[in-house]
């Protein structure tokens, strides 16, 4: 590998990255990404951690009345944990998109008609809620992008039971690499936390640290790097499209004997029509790059729901990965290319 990756000896000796990792290179240009790119779009509101703390409610357990972390806690503590975790580096703040808006009202409200509301009347909170905090002096060119480490947390109340007791309460965390032309999410096994259940911020910040600490930066950096090593005539890809559509009519027992394929119908087309007009990633003289491939299904993953997006970006690599290695030969994603 060569220029794997750009960071100061300390942190790469805390990260494990061994022998790949390189001395940082001082940059005083990072490069931003506009306002108009966000890491998931389908049915989410940009909102500001002002409006989580200070306008909306706190969801309790029905049973005992106790209170959930609620989502502002949970994005403090992950930016506190990044911070602490990256002292050195620069940390940008969260970029934060929620969703499934519940709205109430005050008990003096109660008897108003809905016209009548003033806006003292009125209680929200959001069902959904997630974030990416940027450390953009941690960056990697990987085949001829820019790409930022980037953590990315995911909070859920529909995944909860709040009409019971006070339980562990279900967080996804994961750290990888935002494509800066398009700000599509790399995601991968060993930066993932799917099922991080704690039940309070101390543990919460633990489990970050944790997470932070057994990430494989170099190994995800080759990886991709990989990617583009590889490409795949048109015929191929359509090809993998066409059983990709296939793939969510099979029945549930056939399935389970091939790997998981996490996207929607809805998102399969995405790539299709990305493949024709995406000037960033579309197809090239009828060849398209695995690298190419890979960005297309990150990018269509941005369409899902909050509560699916991270699952979903990890199934992107795993499919990318997959069908990569099958193009050398591997069996087991060889059903989606024969």
């Amino acid at each position: 590998m060569n220029d794997i990756i750009m960071m100061p000896t300390t942190l790469a000796k805390r990260m494990n990255l061994g022998e790949d990792a390189e001395e940082a290179t001082i940059v005083e240009d990072v490069t931003r990404t506009p306002k108009t790119l966000h890491f998931i779009e389908a049915n989410t509101l940009e909102v500001d951690l002002n409006h989580l703390a200070n306008d909306c409610i706190t969801p309790v357990f029905a049973k005992d009345n106790e209170l959930t972390i609620n989502h502002a806690q949970f994005i403090e503590t992950i930016q506190e944990a990044v911070q602490d975790f990256f002292k050195n580096e620069t940390v940008d703040s969260a970029d934060v998109r929620v969703s499934h808006i519940i709205k109430g009202r005050t008990p003096d409200a109660l008897h108003k008609k809905a016209n009548e509301l003033l806006e003292t009347d009125k209680t929200i909170y959001y069902e959904r809620c997630a974030f990416s905090i940027d450390v953009p002096t941690i960056y990697q060119d990987v085949n001829g992008n820019r790409l930022n480490l980037s953590i990315v947390g995911v909070r859920a109340y529909n995944q909860m039971n709040l009409y019971s007791k006070k339980v562990p309460e279900l967080f996804r965390l994961a750290i990888g690499f935002k494509n800066q032309v398009c700000c599509n999410m790399c995601i991968f096994s060993d930066g993932y936390k799917d099922d991080l259940r704690v039940s309070s911020t101390t543990d919460l910040y633990r489990a970050a640290l944790e997470l932070f600490n057994n990430y494989n930066i170099a190994k995800q950096i080759h990886l991709m790097q990989q990617l583009g090593n590889t490409s795949m005539t048109e015929h191929q890809f359509c090809q993998i499209l066409g059983k990709m559509r296939l793939y969510q009519c099979l029945p549930t027992g056939v399935q389970k004997h091939l790997p998981r394929m996490l996207l929607t119908d809805t998102q399969i087309n995405s790539v299709a029509k990305a493949y024709i007009n995406d000037s960033n990633f579309g197809g090239n003289s009828g060849e398209l790059n695995m690298w190419n491939f890979y960005n297309l299904l990150t990018g269509a993953n941005k369409s899902s729901y909050i509560d699916s997006f991270l699952d979903r970006s990890l199934n992107a690599s795993e499919i990318a990965m997959g069908i990569n290695a099958a193009l050398h030969g591997d069996e087991t994603y060889k059903w989606f290319i024969d």
